[in-house]
């Protein structure tokens, strides 16, 4: 073979490229057949989520804090999606997993962030950090730009309809039942109030923490809510077991 003829480009590719029509349609064809290998094999199965043991629907007190967290805007500088990388896993924990997310309506994932990612924030503060952070943030982070949020602790929980809520996330497929539907509002205020009868609360919603959160328990503020929301999040699944069994899947299969 020559020269010449080692670089001469293969001829029906060079056909292509000069062809526009014959382009567009080549190009049609790829995307369309890139495109059913995509999205046929969602109509045979019912969840792209695969469900890990822990996870459950959002108490009211707990949505009711989510709502509070979304009309304020704080998804806005905080995202709650760890990344699988090192520097993230080692600041903020075990990476996000899809299932922690799969009765979030709408989803809190996203990488911007002006401050740190909640995604495993439960637990790691007390109640009175929480409190005092949302009131006066410098107070606790020096360099934080965040505003006050003072007005949470003064504002009483008002929430026109829970059981109305719950049926409105049912519908798109949170697993609520009659009986968490019914006792929406009284649940509600129990899990703010810990003199209250939370009845089979704890039982219905695994890991939910009944206490009063603002430091004050004689009332429910949205204080109460959005705390009981940010002390939550993350302490659902035993994610050392997760990764302990990624670990051994791994070295299985090595």
């Amino acid at each position: 073979m020559t020269d010449t003829q080692r670089k001469e480009p293969f001829e029906g590719h060079k056909k292509l490229e000069k062809n526009v029509t014959l382009l567009a349609a080549a190009t049609l064809v790829t995307v369309a057949i890139g495109g059913v290998v995509e999205i046929a094999p969602l109509f045979w199965i019912d969840n792209t989520i695969e469900k890990v043991e822990g996870v459950r629907p959002y108490t009211p007190l707990e949505q009711a804090g989510r709502d509070i967290y979304i009309r304020e805007g704080c998804y806005v500088c905080h995202s709650q999606m760890i990344r699988p990388f090192r520097d993230e896993v080692e600041r903020y924990g075990h990476y996000s997993l899809a299932a922690e997310s799969m009765y979030d309506h709408p989803f809190q994932w996203g990488s911007k962030r002006t401050g740190p990612d909640l995604a495993r924030v439960g637990g790691r503060y007390s109640d009175e950090w929480h409190v005092q952070h949302l009131k006066a943030p410098r107070s606790v982070v020096p360099e934080s730009i965040m505003p006050n949020y003072s007005f949470l602790a003064e504002a009483e929980l008002k929430v026109p309809d829970p059981a109305a809520n719950l049926t409105a996330l049912r519908r798109v497929g949170v697993p609520y039942t009659d009986t968490d539907i019914e006792k929406a509002e009284a649940d509600l205020y129990a899990q703010a109030n810990p003199d209250a009868d939370a009845g089979d609360l704890a039982e219905r919603y695994p890991k939910a923490q009944i206490r009063d959160y603002d430091g004050d328990p004689a009332r429910v503020t949205e204080m109460d809510a959005l705390v009981a929301y940010l002390q939550m999040l993350g302490t659902l699944v035993d994610v050392d077991g997760a990764a302990a069994q990624e670990a051994l899947a791994e070295e299985k299969g090595r």
